[in-house]
């Protein structure tokens, strides 16, 4: 996901690195290092403007997590991104070819059969020279890579849209998110900060609480399928600092109906550079988490890289009295794309709250410890 930048979870992945080595045979569009826009306070939201992409910002992501299940009980997770990699401040200026790139559109999918302990993951990239990808402000689709899509309809459902197969395995996701809360906004006026000193941050969004329904396809089958989703929407030039190594982020939805984010970028020894959190209680307070501590536990060796993955993380928050104890669904949801890899998967927790016992769902991402992280820079 990133490079040293600083960045909440969902920071660009090395995948912008990766697309770009990729894209550079054909690229006729020069890359420029100057004209981005800095994530500065006094961004005022604006909705549904700000679903759609924010073009003088280098990096963006739109990003959907959820747990599923179905009518027989049976348990899903998935995980479905779109990165805009920018190439040129502001796009594609007017009557330009359509083969001048401004930005690099790349995806991210990956499926979750908890029940049956398996994991798949899947990736995509493409010029957009044709449409076949691309990035617009709702209504109608708001990112999408061939068949892959993020849409929103006139009544401001988005629709998710993904389906893979790949060895004879096939895995996909049709679903509609009904936004049950407003727009969580992290951080104070208006960004989200990633670091301790000035100039690293976003802007960050979430839309905590969507009520999914649709289907599942698993190997020829149909499933139908309800669940919580969590979506986020971040957009920035500069993020990670220099010497940052890898983050680790999660969304929770808590048993007692808060909604809880929480993150750490971690430095050059593995250590916390930098932490904090947010949380929206039923009734719509919001409070940002300063006072969060992530102690990692059961560490497991991926097969595929080696790296040591935590499969257990230990959450205090003293202002909240709250513990939490976060635990794999199944251990193998490393995503693994030359020339890197993280780790992103479906959790549940439980733990204690002002002394009454809670529980929680949601999705746990933790990069830095199966490859080099490289993307956002400086």
């Amino acid at each position: 996901m990133r490079n040293p930048t600083r960045r909440s979870p969902r920071f660009f992945l090395a995948a912008s690195v990766v697309l770009l080595n990729a894209l550079l045979p054909v690229l006729n569009a020069q890359v420029v290092s100057g004209g981005w826009k800095e994530a500065l306070p006094g961004w005022k939201y604006e909705f549904p403007r700000d679903h759609g992409p924010h073009r003088n910002f280098k990096t963006e992501w739109w990003y959907a997590t959820g747990n599923l299940i179905d009518e027989s009980g049976h348990e899903y997770g998935f995980q479905l991104t779109f990165f805009r990699q920018g190439l040129l401040p502001g796009g594609k200026p007017a009557g330009s070819s359509r083969f001048r790139l401004s930005e690099l559109p790349f995806a991210h999918f990956a499926f979750t059969d908890v029940s049956g302990h398996t994991f798949r993951s899947y990736q995509m990239s493409s010029r957009g020279a044709f449409g076949e990808a691309g990035f617009a402000i709702p209504p109608g689709r708001v990112a999408w890579l061939n068949d892959w899509s993020l849409a929103m309809n006139d009544h401001g459902d988005l629709m998710l849209k993904a389906h893979s197969e790949q060895q004879g395995e096939e895995r996909g996701i049709d679903l509609r998110l009904v936004e049950e809360r407003p727009p969580l906004i992290h951080g104070s006026h208006g960004i989200s900060s990633k670091s301790s000193k000035p100039g690293h941050a976003s802007h960050y969004y979430s839309l905590t609480h969507l009520k999914g329904t649709g289907s599942v396809t698993l190997n020829g089958k149909v499933h139908k399928v309800s669940g919580l989703v969590w979506f986020d929407h971040e957009w920035a030039t500069n993020q990670l600092d220099k010497g940052d190594t890898g983050w680790d982020w999660s969304g929770l939805h808590l048993s007692n109906g808060d909604d809880l984010m929480i993150f750490q970028i971690r430095d050059s020894r593995g250590k916390s550079a930098f932490l904090t959190g947010t949380l929206r209680n039923p009734q719509g307070m919001v409070q940002t988490i300063d006072d969060l501590s992530m102690t990692p536990r059961d560490p497991w060796k991926s097969p595929h890289t080696a790296g040591l993955y935590p499969t257990t993380w230990v959450v205090n928050i003293p202002s909240q009295s709250l513990e939490l104890t976060l635990s794999s669904k199944i251990s193998d949801q490393e995503l693994v794309l030359s020339p890197f890899a993280y780790w992103e998967g479906a959790v549940r927790a439980k733990g204690i709250k002002a002394s009454q016992e809670i529980t929680a769902e949601g999705y746990l991402e933790m990069t830095g410890y199966g490859g080099k992280t490289i993307g956002l820079g400086e």
